[in-house]
């Protein structure tokens, strides 16, 4: 394409310093005016170098520019698995964090086994990422251990060793305010499905759970708590299990939407209606909850705002001295929950 001056883009490849020759200024110049990642310069100088670059038909080699400084520009992510609408969510966060740093995500599932994890980080550090987001964190997990001791930059997203860099949502604070939502409509025997107890997660929630209770006054009664998967099946059978055991259930909440959704499956199998005669709270509120034809009572998690403090931290010039970011979780009521009357 012809210039202002009279002249003609170079044949192939448009370099820094073909633009730097064709715009009259230094090499170093254009690469600052062009660097994205740097505050856009107003001045006419910086102007008419971006002119000059577009009109070119310059293009920024991310790879070479990714070689000079020792970066690749790619982050990794591992999580249990992408068939969790949770975990689907969560990367598609840190997909838009990462996007808005000029960095992309990369993903990896593990089926939440410690040794596929293992495996993902090793490949994951093989491609050059710049560093690792893990959302398969256990309460005693070695592999984060090994991470900060071969100095790999790393930090922990919604579930935390307790340790380690992590920005997660505040669970306890979630399973709080789920029970107590069940509490202050009038039920008094509250079940909670449970999640895994590797995952930090489920044991926030079930503090949660556990605290609202004795705040309450009422038991906390092991015959109310079932240890489930965070799936939907796993659910369904925590469900039944719960059902058979203890009569006059009114309230109950699912550390997680999935097993939620099992078991709302449970309780129609068993002849019961919810809100009619269960109440059902879920937690971390993915889209399909509002679409059900009971649209369920969940707790809303940011995950927006999770993968962006992840980011914050794993890509910071300075270590972060703020070891765990919390971010509030809020209580969405919908229809699958209502007040009962007290005999």
């Amino acid at each position: 394409m012809a210039q202002d001056d009279g002249t003609k883009a170079p044949a192939g490849r448009v370099t820094i310093l073909d633009v730097a020759r064709a715009a009259g200024v230094s090499k170093s110049s254009v690469s600052r005016f062009l660097d994205e990642r740097l505050p856009k310069s107003q001045s006419e100088t910086a102007k008419r170098v971006r002119k000059v670059a577009e009109e070119l038909g310059y293009v920024r080699d991310v790879s070479a520019a990714s070689l000079r400084r020792g970066k690749t520009g790619m982050i990794g992510v591992i999580v249990p698995r992408l068939t969790d609408t949770v975990m689907a969510m969560l990367y598609e966060a840190l997909q838009r964090a990462a996007a808005r740093r000029q960095h992309f995500a990369i993903v990896a599932t593990t089926d939440d086994t410690p040794e596929a994890a293992r495996i993902a980080a090793e490949t994951l550090l093989q491609r050059g990422v710049d560093g690792l987001v893990l959302s398969t964190a256990r309460t005693e997990d070695p592999l984060i251990a090994e991470l900060a001791q071969r100095g790999v930059a790393h930090v922990l997203a919604v579930r935390t060793d307790g340790k380690s860099l992590s920005s997660v949502g505040d669970d306890e604070m979630g399973g709080y305010l789920a029970t107590r939502h069940l509490i202050d409509l009038g039920h008094r025997k509250i079940g909670l499905i449970g999640g895994p107890s590797y995952a930090s997660s489920a044991l926030g929630r079930l503090a949660g759970y556990k605290r609202a209770l004795t705040e309450a006054g009422l038991p906390v009664d092991p015959a109310l708590m079932v240890e489930a998967s965070f799936s939907i099946t796993s659910g369904a059978d925590a469900a039944r299990t719960l059902l058979a055991r203890n009569e006059g259930l009114t309230g109950l909440f699912a550390v997680n939407d999935n097993t939620a959704i099992g078991a709302l499956s449970a309780i129609h199998e068993a002849g019961l209606s919810v809100p009619e005669d269960i109440s059902l709270v879920g937690y971390n509120d993915i889209p399909i909850t509002a679409k059900l034809p009971v649209p369920l009572t969940t707790v809303h998690v940011p995950f927006d705002q999770i993968a962006t403090e992840a980011l914050e931290i794993l890509l910071a010039d300075e270590p972060d001295t703020d070891n765990i970011r919390k971010a509030m979780p809020t209580l969405i009521p919908r229809k699958s929950t209502r007040a009962i009357k007290q005999a």
